[in-house]
């Protein structure tokens, strides 16, 4: 009896149509279709719910990755500011600058302005003595002339004076160095090119120089050009007169 029950209740556990015929027999084989449709559902549920839960841990992720990048950008963005803000104050500071050089630049334009006025006045000054002296100068050698100055387009000349076969060609100025007797002899090629109409044929070259330097000394006996001032000749040549 023990064995026939023990192989009837095998039958019903893994012979399913044993097991409905079983149930029908006992009225209950429709029960035990629906009680394995609700297994089987719940199974499909518990499958569906571990899938959700997998979703739900994989989403989770991501927003904590993102709330870390939401972070790391406020973050960045925050530093950006605090640098512009920074840069705001260098700009301030470098305005605040910028206002004070441009003050002393103001003073300084109005001090060179005041410069180039006393330099101005006193190179008409010195052009005037340079010309008053020369007339003298010149009359004791029998030269008799009006002296001037000579504004031509791309040629200024401080002192010119012309009369028959003779004119003066010359430099004033109260301060010079050698390289204004390159700029007299420059001009007076220019004069050749350009204007030879106000050459002669005996030429006096002169610069008048308030205070010389040393080396325009030398390079005016050089070349021999007559260099003076008001009270004293630095170098008078031998020969006064340039032929060209």
């Amino acid at each position: 009896m023990e064995s026939l029950k023990k192989q009837f209740l095998e039958l019903l556990e893994k012979d399913l149509e044993f097991r409905y015929t079983v149930a029908g027999y006992l009225g209950l084989s429709e029960i035990l279709r629906r009680l394995d449709k609700i297994a089987e559902e719940q199974t499909r549920l518990r499958e569906e719910q571990a899938r959700l839960m997998e979703e739900q841990t994989r989403l989770t992720g991501e927003q904590i990755e993102l709330r870390k990048e939401q972070t790391r950008l406020r973050e960045d963005f925050n530093k950006i500011l605090l640098r512009i803000e920074k840069m705001e104050e260098r700009m301030e500071r470098i305005e605040d600058r910028m206002e004070g050089m441009e003050g002393r630049m103001e003073r300084m334009e109005g001090r060179l302005g005041r410069v180039e006025r006393t330099l101005e006045k006193l190179t008409i000054d010195v052009e005037d003595e340079a010309k008053s002296i020369l007339k003298v100068k010149l009359r004791e050698l029998g030269i008799t002339l009006e002296l001037t100055s000579l504004i031509l387009p791309g040629l200024e000349i401080n002192i010119y004076g012309a009369s028959d076969d003779t004119c003066v060609i010359g430099e004033a100025t109260v301060r010079a160095g050698p390289k204004l007797v390159d700029e007299l002899l420059g001009k007076i090629e220019k004069l050749k090119t350009n204007y030879p109409n106000l050459l002669r044929k005996k030429v006096i070259l002169v610069i008048y120089a308030s205070l010389p330097m040393i080396e325009l000394i030398e390079k005016s006996k050089e070349k021999g050009i007559w260099l003076l001032k008001a009270t004293e000749e630095f170098f008078k040549p031998d020969k006064i007169f340039h032929e060209v």
